[in-house]
């Protein structure tokens, strides 16, 4: 790890400890007492064009694909909800309240950006210009006939604050920002009831690993305490523990990026802001192939998979979105497992996994002192969810996947 890389690590890892010493006494993250805040991380604006994450809006990465116009005549209309949100301007030039309906998730993000927006500019509003379009103004499939979509100003049209702007709604959590024209920026969000928004950092539950013993087992069936085939450090195959499952979601329906190779063949399905391990060329060692975020992964790139002997790449011939049943992802001792004979990261949502390897650490320890009886109950761990809070604080912009944790997170 270079030095301007390995300094914004230490400054996370020690400021982690400090926040984690007292909440391993509890059942969660607890506040230190007396304890200094960091001052905001400076936000960049977007530039004029720009949108992020930087892929098209009605895509998996983003805000997934058109699912049909709503009417006020419809059986989905019950989905739309008014905001009436004193903080929030609506242009309303219809004069009929369309503006102001919009998906739970839509409101939530709006509402959450209406805050920093008074907190960033004193004495200016958020300001909605367009919302649910039930005229077809918009584009055909255009996510505003659904709800999902605002275009939105600052209360003073001030536009030197609409870069600003797009950035503080990419803060607020919605799910594609869109610095669209001079005029207004565009923002959307998921589907409710989407697969798409419900990803994170996990494996479908019917992932199988391979025991100490031989034994191909389901993910489903692993508990703390299993011992499963993993890579060491020197990339080498190893057998690691299973200390802890990060996330357990057994009912749960996930987007999946699937990874198919070729010479030999596999077959992988994990959350695009999965890590797991690719080359460029076949000809790199096991230990210099480098954790990438599934979404990125590329045909004609190499991953790691199981073989005889030992670890060797593979061709990626395809990359493909699957919807499955279950989310696992279980954490072992080395921080890496082989799931469908594939070597892939325990980790998500940031890029750098040996990073990610040093942060887990505290978890490590602590399960071996006081958490060796826990077993597996449902949902994203507390531990995850506190060091992606805090990494945002710490790290660069671009260090996360554009998907962040959504909802889950290891």
């Amino acid at each position: 790890m270079s030095p301007a890389r390995l300094r914004p690590g230490l400054r996370f890892c020690l400021l982690l400890l400090l926040l984690v010493m007292p909440a391993a006494r509890g059942c969660g993250p607890g506040r230190v007492v007396g304890s200094r805040r960091r001052p905001p991380r400076k936000l960049v604006p977007l530039a004029y064009k720009q949108f992020s994450p930087n892929v098209p809006e009605k895509t998996l990465g983003a805000s997934g694909r058109y699912e049909g116009k709503i009417a006020r005549s419809s059986e989905r209309f019950k989905e739309l909800t008014p905001n009436y949100n004193p903080d929030i301007i609506f242009k309303d030039e219809e004069n009929t309240g369309a503006d102001r309906l919009m998906t739970q998730r839509c409101k939530d993000r709006l509402n959450s950006l209406a805050i920093s927006v008074m907190n960033q500019w004193p004495g200016v509003k958020l300001r909605v210009t367009e919302g649910w379009d039930e005229d077809g103004h918009h584009s055909e499939e255009s996510l505003h006939y659904e709800g999902r979509a605002v275009d939105i100003t600052t209360s003073d049209r001030d536009r030197n604050k609409y870069g600003l702007l797009a950035r503080l709604a990419v803060e607020a959590g919605f799910d594609w920002v869109y610095y669209e024209s001079k005029a207004h920026v565009h923002c959307s969000v998921k589907s409710e009831h989407s697969a798409a928004a419900k990803t994170g950092g996990c494996f479908p539950a019917g992932a199988q690993v391979r025991l100490e013993s031989g034994a191909r087992v389901a993910l489903s069936a692993v508990r703390p305490g299993d011992r499963v085939l993993a890579m060491g450090e020197d990339g080498s195959p190893t057998f690691s523990d299973v200390l802890i499952f990060l996330d357990r979601e057994p009912s749960k329906l996930r987007a999946f990026q699937v990874i198919e190779t070729q010479d030999p063949p596999r077959r992988l399905a994990l959350t695009p802001a999965h890590l797991l391990f690719t080359a460029d060329n076949h000809t790199e060692p096991a230990a210099r192939f480098r954790a990438t975020f599934a979404s990125h992964v590329q045909p004609g790139q190499y991953v790691l998979v199981a073989g005889v002997p030992g670890l060797q790449p593979a061709r990626v011939a395809a990359v493909s979105t699957h919807v499955a049943l279950g989310a696992y992802a279980p954490l072992t001792r080395h921080g890496t497992l082989v799931v469908e004979d594939v070597v892939a990261s325990c980790f998500a949502a940031v890029a750098d996994h040996q990073l990610a390897q040093l942060a887990f650490w505290p978890l490590r320890l602590f399960h071996s002192l006081a958490w060796g009886s826990w077993t597996p109950g449902e949902g994203v761990h507390w531990y995850p969810q506190l060091l992606y809070r805090l990494g945002h604080l710490l790290l660069e912009e671009g260090s996360f996947h554009p998907l962040g944790m959504s909802g889950a997170g290891s």
